[in-house]
């Protein structure tokens, strides 16, 4: 027995290191990984879906959010296995005395407190992982939406661009016109003033908008995963879809069920559930059961169960059962905070699509009228029958009224868009998420 005993210890040992894993470096990559252009996309030109459907293919801060999936997976699998059992022993050969032989003693026991709180641990981490599922969901959500309402900004903002580029031109041949006039002395500095002046904003407000739009389109390339000044061939129109506003209450009654952010804090609150109910268990005493066995020096031998156990008199965990509920109770207000403010985005964002739709009502209205009234200044000034600061009037205003429907019309598309995002209409399916989150 006394020298079967080492050989069981070191059986042991090399059973424990054949099962462990090995290790294998993962060096970081040295260079960036942004692509020059994409595959074609299914037309010649993207519409919103292509875009959206390859910023959720391409997207790198998509793809690294996705490896969290991974990390909840193994954090679910080490929640669900026991603690390993604990053996122990002692060889002491005799070195002096009246003894016959040497003395040895083994052990070995398991933490049953381990099994009590089996059963907590793998409902709490069941939870955390569907949690990281919904939120990475959640997080394809915010990428497609920002990718829609690129797309549409860009598309309405080329159109408002040709408009003051168009504004641009004609004022810019009005002063080459007037600045041979002014030469040859035809015209006065007083008459070229209102046309100099209207070529100067209208350039400005050229000058800014591209690059305005040559930032949206980085952005753009961005979320796209490729670079900067790669080609975005994009469709000409940004068609959004009109929300049925007849059905704002129902969505707005659901949408705690539909939005992932609001799915993921609900199963972060049954996680933390389950970690005030394991808090609650680990009050239960360290109770380690085993068998232990020993000889001493004069060869008598004992066989028999061991059992340890510690005493909760100061500590009793009662610490973290507080902070556990301190928590739950926090997680609790802040899910009534984000539902709070969910459905009133969604309230708003329809108040304001209405106002938005008004207002590019009247001026779609106003718009050929201004635009006759500028052929007729234009008509008129050639004929000598008004002065070149009524026509730069005029013209300035039409095409400060074109420029305002763009705007109106590029708001309204967004606050359409602002209204999926909130209701999830054309975005990523929540799948087998909401009836985990009861």
């Amino acid at each position: 027995m006394c020298h079967s005993l080492p050989l069981a210890i070191a059986g042991s040992f090399a059973l424990a290191l054949a099962s462990c894993a090995t290790y294998q470096p993962a060096p970081l990559p040295a260079t960036p990984t942004l692509a020059r252009s994409s595959e074609p996309a299914p037309a010649d030109r993207w519409t919103a879906s292509d875009v959206v459907a390859m910023v959720l293919r391409d997207n790198p801060d998509l793809k690294a959010v996705r490896t969290q999936l991974a990390v909840a997976q193994a954090a679910r699998i080490q929640a669900g296995l026991l603690p390993d059992p604990t053996i122990s022993g002692a060889y002491l050969p005799l070195m002096a005395g009246v003894g016959t032989t040497a003395a040895w003693n083994a052990a070995l026991s398991e933490d049953l407190r381990g099994l009590v709180t089996l059963s907590a641990r793998r409902e709490g981490a069941k939870a955390a992982e569907l949690q990281v599922d919904a939120q990475v969901l959640w997080q394809e959500w915010q990428t497609a939406a920002q990718a829609k309402l690129l797309f549409v900004q860009i598309v309405e903002g080329d159109r408002a661009l040709a408009v003051q580029r168009e504004s641009s031109a004609l004022f810019a041949e009005r002063d080459r016109r007037l600045q041979a006039a002014l030469a040859r002395g035809d015209a006065s500095l007083a008459a070229v003033a209102p046309d100099l002046a209207a070529l100067q904003a209208a350039r400005a407000q050229v000058d800014t908008s591209e690059r305005q739009q040559l930032s949206r389109r980085h952005q753009l390339n961005a979320l796209l995963g490729r670079e900067p000044d790669a080609s975005l061939p994009l469709a000409e129109n940004a068609m959004v879809a009109e929300p049925d506003l007849t059905r704002v209450d129902q969505r707005g009654a659901d949408i705690s069920k539909r939005r992932p952010d609001l799915i993921a804090l609900r199963l972060g609150y049954r996680a933390q559930e389950a970690r005030v109910r394991l808090a609650v268990l680990m009050q239960f005493p360290v109770f380690d059961l085993g068998l232990a066995g020993a000889s001493d020096n004069s060869n008598v031998r004992n066989l028999g169960p061991q059992i340890s156990t510690s005493l909760p008199i100061f500590d009793g965990n009662r610490g973290d059962v507080a902070v556990q509920r301190a928590t739950r109770a926090q997680l609790r207000a802040e899910y009534q905070a984000r539902l709070d403010a969910a459905y009133g985005q969604l309230r708003a964002a329809v108040s304001e699509l209405k106002a938005s739709e008004a207002a590019l009502a009247v001026v779609g209205a106003d718009l050929p009228g201004a635009r006759r009234a500028k052929d007729q200044a234009e008509r008129a000034l050639e004929a000598g029958a008004i002065d070149e600061l009524a026509y730069a009037d005029l013209a300035g205003a039409f095409f400060a009224k074109a420029s305002e429907a763009a705007t109106l019309e590029e708001s309204v598309l967004e606050q359409r868009l602002a209204i999926g995002a909130i209701t999830g209409d054309g975005l990523p399916a929540v799948q087998d998420l909401p009836d985990t989150a009861e």
